[in-house]
């Protein structure tokens, strides 16, 4: 059996990363699933949340995701997400005025239509999956030191 899996994590705007890894984990919509080489095929429905990569040298890598799908197929795991960037492409500044801007705008709301508000609750959804994409890049980071 092949221990390496290729991995492709793609958006509408480019590929985030294609490389060879012996694991990933990913937020769906049922809870957190764990591929390793030899996984049943899978297509799933995914929730805003943290991506984290195991490569053949151990190394990690981690990635927040806003939403999207995956599809495991014999020796290969395809993300096509709705938005995705690497955790060390994140600006922490910029996630925390960006959730704060979303949970203020939920609080002045006066009138909560169903469409206004699942989007701001998206909004929220993936500025918190990117604050913990950032932390927990930040953790396995100062773990590797």
């Amino acid at each position: 059996m092949n221990n390496i899996i290729k991995f492709e994590i793609v958006t509408p705007e480019r590929t985030v990363l294609k490389e060879e890894i012996v694991q990933v984990s990913v937020p769906t919509k049922e809870g957190e699933i764990t591929v390793l080489p030899g996984h049943i095929p899978l297509v799933a429905s995914l929730n805003p949340g943290v991506i984290e990569i195991v490569k053949e040298d151990s190394a990690r890598d981690v990635m927040s995701v806003s939403g999207g799908f995956i599809e495991v197929s014999k020796d290969k795991v395809v993300i096509l997400a709705d938005t995705a960037e690497r955790a060390e492409e994140i600006d922490e500044t910029r996630v925390d005025a960006a959730r704060k801007q979303a949970e203020d705008s939920v609080k002045n709301m006066r009138h909560f239509d169903q469409e206004r508000f699942a989007g701001i609750s998206a909004k929220i959804a993936k500025e918190l999956a990117r604050d913990r994409a950032a932390k927990r890049w930040k953790k396995i980071k100062s773990l590797d030191k």
